[in-house]
């Protein structure tokens, strides 16, 4: 495909996050996709969840129905009501997510999170902190959601990436079509990829799907690309996966695939993403008091840098 249709390919994305230094090598940008198969509870990003762009409210920033009408004289249909404190209150239910009062909103109370966006236009955002990236070995990477939900999108952005000369790296939970990952893996110098459990029913439990199609795409991917550099990610949650047994029956699993060895890391379980499910209207899915215990994180940790040496 030439590089000028790539440039012209549209997708949905809702955040593009410079300087990150912990989602690939260097300094990279993190281009985030909308919309994503699973609904992990301890999901950080729920506004990534569905696939078209959606509302949210911060009551924090609201000025207050006596100072602002703005809002309720947009919607049509009257999902915006007052609040017993003189804010707006929103009817999540009658809300046809028209988003004309995010347009409408002077404060920033009302956002949308996802636009329609160009692959030229977000790679010109991208190539803003260029210096950094040469520096650093930095360059860009594709997160979501779950990109490859959008695979037309994500595998032009990457093409055209590497047309750029960036390096390109890809956060995936491998939920997704194989023939449609597979397009875009020849663009891909780093992939992360998610294993939350070897155990379906526990996976199940917590995402809402098995793990099956992710362990056999992982797979698959060793496979195919077996000198693709993979870093496994798995994320820490008290409850579902903090044991050494987990810990090992993942080491296990990798330890048996093809082609060249995987690198494997722990990110240790936070609550930072959890205003912005009373934000987007939703309810977060795990106690408020949960909290990982530092020695037992710490206990994972040594375990994951004996199999990494």
């Amino acid at each position: 495909m030439s590089s000028l249709i790539d440039k012209k390919t549209t997708g949905t994305v809702f955040s593009i996050q410079k300087y990150s230094v912990h989602d690939g090598p260097g300094i990279r940008t993190i281009v985030f996709l909308k919309g994503c198969p699973l609904r992990c509870k301890w999901c950080s990003n729920p506004e990534s969840q569905a696939f078209k762009p959606e509302l949210a409210y911060n009551r924090n920033k609201c000025l207050g129905l006596d100072k602002c009408v703005r809002c309720t004289e947009v919607c049509a249909i009257g999902a915006i009501t007052e609040g017993e404190d003189g804010k707006i209150d929103i009817d999540r239910e009658l809300c046809a997510q028209c988003l004309d009062c995010a347009e409408a909103c002077p404060a920033g109370a009302l956002i949308t999170y996802g636009e329609e966006m160009t692959v030229d236009a977000a790679l010109k955002r991208v190539e803003e902190d260029e210096m950094f990236y040469a520096r650093s070995g930095g360059g860009l990477t594709l997160s979501g959601g779950e990109p490859f939900q959008q695979p037309e999108f994500a595998t032009a952005l990457l093409r055209e990436a590497r047309h750029r000369h960036l390096d390109t790296a890809v956060e995936t939970c491998g939920v997704t079509d194989y023939d449609e990952m597979k397009k875009a893996l020849p663009f891909v110098n780093t992939l992360m990829f998610d294993i939350k459990s070897m155990n379906p029913e526990k996976h199940k439990a917590y995402t809402g799907m098995s793990n099956e199609r992710p362990l056999e795409n992982l797979k698959r991917i060793r496979e195919d690309f077996p000198s693709l550099q993979v870093r496994v990610r798995t994320p820490i949650i008290p409850g579902f996966n903090d044991t050494e047994e987990d810990v090992h029956e993942i080491i296990d699993f990798l330890s048996g695939l093809p082609g060249d060895k995987v690198e494997f890391e722990i990110l240790e379980y936070h609550r930072m993403g959890q205003p912005k499910y009373e934000n987007t209207g939703r309810e977060y899915p795990l106690p408020l008091d949960l909290k990982l215990d530092t020695a037992v994180f710490g206990g994972l940790k040594k375990i994951v840098e004996a199999f990494n040496e």
